[in-house]
């Protein structure tokens, strides 16, 4: 039997079990054999020599976002009208073949936009190139997911159940939970929270089944049986996701407003041929994915002179951080060590400048000036030197040359 007959047999006696006290421990335990299963589904076949025909494509510019959904939603054409490069769009589908990236300029940053192939239902499997898209998606720092408003609800659930099941966590933080192995010792429960929805016995018997036998576990929230075995796991990749519904133009105005009220949403319609980008809700599909990806651009400020504001330092959370620390090793790998202080300008100052150190949070648009330690002369000067420059030597020393009488 492979692996993914193996899934569907658990997933049906999952769907069999009732769902009560006296089996919440033998659901756990099916949910473990599961999560095992499809990491072994994701790995390459033995004895395969690791390439394969993906379509990866270079990371370019401050950020990456990535288009998914099913075959003709619109995807190519919000990436011609965003970008300005021409993706093949036609009224059949699986237009697109391979990934076709775009950039976007706004606010002076550059967001590299990801066409991808449409993907179906039973995408985690293989089906339709599914894992190589989303290969490319567990790469990318924000997903678009475009959804074509004239369908069912259907399609919202569909994808996002393909894309967790091979380790996408969409809108989701990790979970506060501690884990570490040990060689010996046994395993060490504890927690900091009230648990109400899984208790030490099944924490046990699922490391149990990953054949854990001795680890150390700390709860600090209270969390479920999936949130632990993520962390168990620990590929999971936990990304933000904007639900993008597209063709608005041909469904109610109830139904628009409806479907904008949803969480993480926003509507829009690429086919209407407005003279202004306003009227098509790109601007806020713009404005959207900047507030997601959190995207910080800091200026310089040479010593004495006027801030640069032609060419912004781009920070993120995702990518390194957003403190001064991250904004010298953004600069150069050494200005850390040689930095005194930091004056700053902007909203995360008090005052106007304010002297900061290592660790203070920039904000979109703070002006930073870096100020250098001086460099000390050895031994000091003057009367206050340490040592004398002449010869160690009596003998070495020049000698004075005699008084006139």
């Amino acid at each position: 039997m492979g692996i993914i007959e193996r899934i569907k047999e658990i997933e049906a006696e999952m769907a069999r079990t009732q769902k009560n006290k006296a089996t919440e421990y033998h659901l756990g335990q099916l949910k473990a054999k599961i999560a095992k299963l499809r990491t072994q589904l994701l790995e390459p076949p033995k004895g395969s020599s690791g390439g394969g025909d993906g379509f990866e494509v270079t990371k370019y510019g401050h950020g990456r976002v990535a288009l998914i959904g099913f075959p003709s939603v619109g995807k190519s054409t919000l990436l011609t009208m965003l970008t300005g490069t021409h993706s093949e769009a036609a009224s059949y589908e699986f237009t697109t073949l391979t990934c076709i990236p775009g950039v976007i300029r706004y606010n002076d940053t550059k967001i590299q936009l990801l066409d991808l192939p449409g993907i179906i239902e039973g995408a985690s499997e293989g089906k339709g190139r599914g894992r190589q898209v989303i290969a490319v998606a567990k790469s990318s720092d924000l997903v678009l997911m475009v959804l074509d408003a004239s369908k069912s609800e259907g399609h919202r659930q569909i994808l996002t159940k393909e894309l967790e099941a091979v380790g996408l966590r969409l809108n989701k933080r990790p979970p506060q939970i501690y884990f570490k192995k040990k060689k010996t010792g046994g395993i060490s429960f504890n927690t900091t929270a009230p648990l109400t929805r899984i208790d030490e016995k099944l924490c046990y018997q699922i490391l149990h089944e990953y054949k854990i036998h001795n680890a150390e576990v700390l709860f600090r929230e209270d969390a479920t049986v999936d949130d632990f075995i993520d962390v168990i796991e620990g590929n999971r990749k936990y990304i933000k996701c904007v639900y993008v519904y597209n063709k608005i133009d041909v469904v109610g105005i109830d139904d628009v407003d409806r479907l904008a009220r949803q969480p993480n949403s926003i509507v829009i319609s690429c086919n209407l041929k407005a003279s202004s980008i306003i009227s098509l809700n790109l601007d806020r599909l713009l404005a959207r994915m900047w507030e997601e990806m959190g995207l910080v651009r800091v200026y310089t400020k040479p010593q004495g002179q006027q801030p640069d504001f032609d060419e912004p330092f781009v920070l993120s959370s995702d990518r390194g951080g957003c403190t001064v620390e991250d904004f010298c090793n953004h600069v150069h790998k050494t200005l850390v060590k040689d930095m005194k202080y930091a004056l700053v300008w902007g909203t995360s100052a008090r005052h106007y400048p304010q002297h900061c150190g290592l660790s203070h949070r920039l904000e979109d648009e703070d002006v930073v000036q870096i100020v250098k330690k001086k460099e000390r002369e050895e031994g000091g000067r003057g009367r206050f030197k340490t040592h004398s420059n002449a010869p160690a030597r009596i003998a070495d020393r020049e000698k004075k040359a005699p008084l006139k009488q």
